[in-house]
């Protein structure tokens, strides 16, 4: 255990708030790893007669378990506790303009099951096929853990009608998916309850609970996909924003694409426009290459770098100013793309960010995301596993966090 405290959060020893820390030594497992109930009460400033009454209660739900003894030191070993991957199970489902991705994950983020439909066919027909995978993974899955799934967890667009032509999208494909209740569908589909979020933001939730969240506490997170979303994590917790947008790097205005296959733009455009994987498909597109809508592994890499480097010139100005404004010293970068190819976009960045921040002021370290492809997915299915067992302010306040929720 040597994470900060700061980055798990600290305990009440008041009776009022036993739930809030429990779900602090939940992060604290989580984020640091087996633990003994001695490191655990170090940790996060509670007693140990508190700490331990709270690990019995955790065992007895199946949330934690023993892992063994470590021995080497005076007196009784002490008991390594961890969490226990089936205490809980959740659904991840990612809409998205151009596929559909659904999972099924444990407490610890393992992805179990995966479906993807490489398409976006019209909003009922997507529930359908939805309630089909989702009979399906609950299926798979014994009586017991059944009953441990916690929901689902969708991760969309909240525009997903809109900015089609910067896109190079048909309009008339998404014109009906414009307004139309996800959450509300979904749970009459499957019985089961569905926390909505933006894109971006799910994706940094999944990032915050599996991923960099766990070393780091304040970070602007950056997730290239079809469009291009983001999201914001301060002191541990992601931060929504007042109209559930932050983080939302996609639409700040930039100047026009020196590239070629750029659609004309003389005024300039919106940065989704440049750094997103639509981009990158137009520009293969218009160089004679065809493109798959998803995970592209780029063979033909002159035509991969041209456009990388011109995502990163977009994103240089946006993110520096971003994360000024934030101060946060941290970006993580991550998307539909493979690690190396993220990684070299990250270095790009850092070298255009580094030459036009401000004396006396230092540009934000920029790293590749660790939850993988999968990450807005993953993400997704991190939202009724974050509300149901991170210690948030809004938990902590009895407030209900603004999220939408639909139940069957």
């Amino acid at each position: 255990m040597s994470q900060a405290r700061s980055y798990i959060g600290q305990g009440s020893n008041s009776s009022l708030v036993g739930d809030y820390n429990a779900r602090v030594i939940l992060t604290a497992l989580r984020r640091g790893g087996p633990a003994s109930k001695a490191d655990l009460s170090r940790l996060v400033g509670l007693t140990q007669n508190a700490t331990g009454l709270i690990v019995r209660r955790l065992e007895q739900a199946g949330l934690v378990r023993a892992t063994g003894k470590r021995h080497g030191e005076r007196g009784q070993p002490a008991t390594i506790l961890e969490l226990n991957p089936e205490g809980a199970f959740s659904i991840g489902v990612r809409i998205d303009r151009t596929m559909i991705q659904t999972v099924l994950v444990d407490l610890c983020g393992r992805i179990l099951q995966r479906d993807t439909l490489d398409t976006l066919p019209e909003p009922e027909a997507a529930m359908a096929h939805l309630a089909c995978v989702i009979t399906r993974m609950t299926q798979s899955l014994p009586a017991e853990a059944r009953a441990r799934l916690t929901g689902i967890g969708v991760a969309t667009p909240y525009n997903l009608d809109s900015w089609l032509r910067e896109l190079n999208l048909p309009a008339a494909r998404f014109r009906r998916w414009g307004g139309f209740d996800v959450a509300g569908a979904l749970a009459g589909a499957t019985g089961l309850p569905v926390t909505l979020e933006n894109d971006g933001s799910a994706a940094a939730i999944g990032e915050l609970i599996y991923g960099r969240g766990r070393d780091i506490a304040d970070f602007l997170y950056v997730f290239i996909g079809p469009a291009l979303g983001g999201g914001v994590v301060l002191g541990g917790d992601y931060f929504r924003g007042a109209r559930r947008n932050a983080g939302d790097l996609g639409v700040i205005p930039v100047p026009p694409s020196r590239l070629g296959s750029a659609e004309p733009a003389p005024a300039g455009t919106i940065l989704l426009a440049r750094a997103s994987l639509n981009a990158l498909k137009r520009h293969l597109a218009r160089n004679g290459v065809a493109a798959p809508d998803h995970f592209i592994l780029m063979p033909h890499r002159p035509l991969f770098d041209e456009w990388a480097e011109d995502a990163a010139d977009a994103m240089a100005l946006p993110v520096l100013t971003a994360a000024h404004l934030l101060d946060v010293g941290h970006v993580v970068l991550a998307g539909d793309l493979p690690t190396p190819e993220l990684e070299g976009i990250a270095a790009r960045l850092t070298r255009l960010m580094a030459g036009i921040v401000a004396e006396r002021r230092q540009a934000p370290v920029v790293l590749a995301g660790q939850v993988g492809p999968w990450a807005a997915s993953v993400g997704a299915a991190s939202l009724p596993l974050h509300d149901s067992f991170s210690p948030t302010r809004e938990h902590l306040t009895g407030q209900s966090a603004d999220i939408q929720e639909a139940r069957a």
